[in-house]
């Protein structure tokens, strides 16, 4: 039976590399990706260069000026960084298929019967350095029989023998002792620790099969993935390395510090599974004509858009999904790209829907000195079904009238959006409240169907309604036959009500503190038609409102 064999990769310094691979060629200077901790501008990721001057992890940002006032810096993006890694993940499948990220910086790939195709693990990993040395990635790799192993080899193993991992840090010593712990000469007791030869680094990064226990024991506990209030409380008791930690009783670590550190340890070792989950490849539904001599003309590019629409449709409805929005690129003989894209206020793959909306956006193309390759992709996709029938006659009548309308208007709030945009278009929908500026909902119109059941209040709603005004009357429920609103003295001509509505008691709304309301309608003498409430007082003064006005 073969043993499962895991391959680690951490690439320590993947953010500020990142940032360095759009400025090659250019001098090296040291460079560093600074984030924001605590209400801090710290370190959190160094080039070579910035490491060489002493600059580390998680130094404050106005430290580490003074030291390297040549300090290059920029500013962390957490979605730049995540999508390089990804690149990374795509990248490490040429190994195996089973690749998952580790994030914020690693990799972890499963070799299992996949490193002889490469001449063994050793050549395997030679491959590895050398194609990241190409992308000017730096990385540190891990190989044995468990994630958890593999994991503390790629961090802890190989490169110079740290004194983190041999235990004996400066700062794991006393505080009475760590002044004269500088002036000792061998480097177990504070001196520099020696170079560690190539071959031997190589031997540390790969645990033979089977060898998990003796590969992980002279390793520090922080190489178990633990906290580091638990690595700390660790090393107050002496526990240093894995291979302390490994001889103790287990059920002594659990009470002491509780699951998580068992379940690490036996994960490392092996006695627990672990599994290397794989992300799930995205699915795209993109389609390309590569153009022998490029193109410029309208009519060119238009019928290469009506060449790529039927293959598009057909992915899409093979995989019973509809498009909803739809991106596409020129790629324009001078190295440069164009990009427009379209909305659709409901999810298909018909390409007589998707057409004009693109044909709208053709004058925004340039095509420069020709473009030779158009590619279109459906960014936002949605599972759509098709429609049965019922009967003869619904199919006839109410069913064929209900579809063919619902084609056309989700087609014209199309044409609309393309022109102002999706979002800008809007409809009503029925709101759950009493209340009656409440009743309706403004949604985006291309995200939600036409509104049905609408609720039926008691009394017939205002056609404009506005925030509560004051009306200057007397402070009394009876209907006064004279008030005063907006500098205006009107007289009562017809009313009808009252319609009492309760505030809703759960939230406190500013608008509603004056209490329970009884709305009337109310017509002058001079012809306005008002919806004026009464407010009987709750944390409020009572008094005379106006709130709307009738057609």
């Amino acid at each position: 039976m073969k043993h499962r064999r895991i391959l680690s990769l951490w690439f320590p310094r993947l953010g500020a590399e990142r940032c360095l691979r759009l400025e090659r060629g250019l001098p090296r200077r040291p460079f560093g990706v600074v984030g924001e901790e605590r209400n801090a501008q710290v370190l959190v990721s160094l080039s070579a260069e910035a490491e060489a001057a002493g600059l580390r992890i998680g130094q404050p940002l106005r430290d580490a000026r003074a030291m390297c006032p040549e300090l290059d810096t920029r500013l962390r993006n957490r979605d730049l960084d995540a999508a390089f890694l990804g690149v990374l993940r795509r990248w490490a499948g040429k190994f195996s298929p089973w690749v998952s990220e580790e994030a914020p910086d690693g990799l972890i790939v499963d070799l299992t019967g996949c490193a002889h195709l490469f001449g063994g693990e050793g050549a395997l990993i030679g491959e590895v350095e050398a194609d990241c040395a190409h992308l000017g990635i730096s990385v540190r790799v891990g190989v044995a029989d468990t994630v958890g192993a593999a994991w503390a080899l790629a961090r802890f193993a190989g490169g110079t023998a740290d004194a983190a991992r041999t235990g004996d840090d400066i700062n794991q010593e006393a505080r009475a002792t760590r002044s004269c712990a500088a002036r000792r000469r061998h480097w177990v007791k504070g001196g520099a620790a020696p170079a560690v030869a190539p071959d031997m680094v190589r031997k540390m990064q790969i645990a033979p099969p089977g060898a998990t226990r003796s590969a992980l024991a002279p390793l520090p506990v922080a190489a178990l993935r633990l906290e580091e209030e638990t690595v700390a409380t660790l090393a107050r008791l002496g526990l240093r390395h894995i291979g302390d930690l490994a001889g103790q009783p287990r059920a002594a670590l659990g009470r002491r510090f509780g699951r998580h550190l068992v379940q690490r340890l036996d994960q490392a070792l092996g006695v627990e599974p672990e599994p290397v989950n794989p992300a799930r490849p995205a699915t795209r539904f993109a389609v390309r004509l590569t153009l022998p001599e490029p193109i410029g003309l309208s009519e060119d590019i238009t019928a290469a858009i009506d060449r790529l629409l039927d293959p598009l449709g057909e992915k899409l409805l093979r995989a019973g999904r509809g498009a909803r929005q739809i991106r596409m690129e020129c790629h324009r003989s001078d190295h440069t790209m164009q990009v427009i894209e379209v909305g659709l206020a409901r999810p298909s793959a018909s390409g007589d829907r998707i057409r004009p909306l693109l044909m709208m956006k053709l004058d925004d193309i340039d095509a420069g000195f020709g473009i030779d390759m158009i590619r279109l992709e459906a960014r936002a996709t949605e599972p759509v079904h098709s429609h049965q029938h019922r009967g003869h006659a619904e199919a006839a009548s109410d069913g064929a009238t209900r579809l063919g309308s619902g084609a056309a208007l989700d087609d014209l709030i199309g044409r609309i959006g393309a022109r102002i945009g999706l979002e800008s278009l809007t409809r009503f929908h029925p709101g759950d409240s009493h209340i009656p500026e409440k009743t309706a909902l403004i949604v985006a119109a291309a995200w939600a169907g036409p509104a049905k059941n609408w609720p039926r209040p008691a009394m017939l709603r205002p056609s404009e309604m506005w925030r509560p005004e004051i009306v200057l009357a007397a402070e009394t429920p009876d209907l006064p036959h004279r008030f005063r609103w907006r500098g205006r003295d009107l007289e009562l001509c017809v009313a009808l009500g009252p319609e009492r509505i309760a505030p809703e008691w759960w939230l406190d709304e500013p608008d509603w503190r004056t209490g329970v309301r009884d709305y009337w309608r109310v017509t002058t003498r001079t012809g306005e038609r008002l919806w004026l409430y009464f407010g009987h007082g709750g944390t409020m003064s009572p008094g005379w409102f106006c709130q709307g006005s009738f057609a």
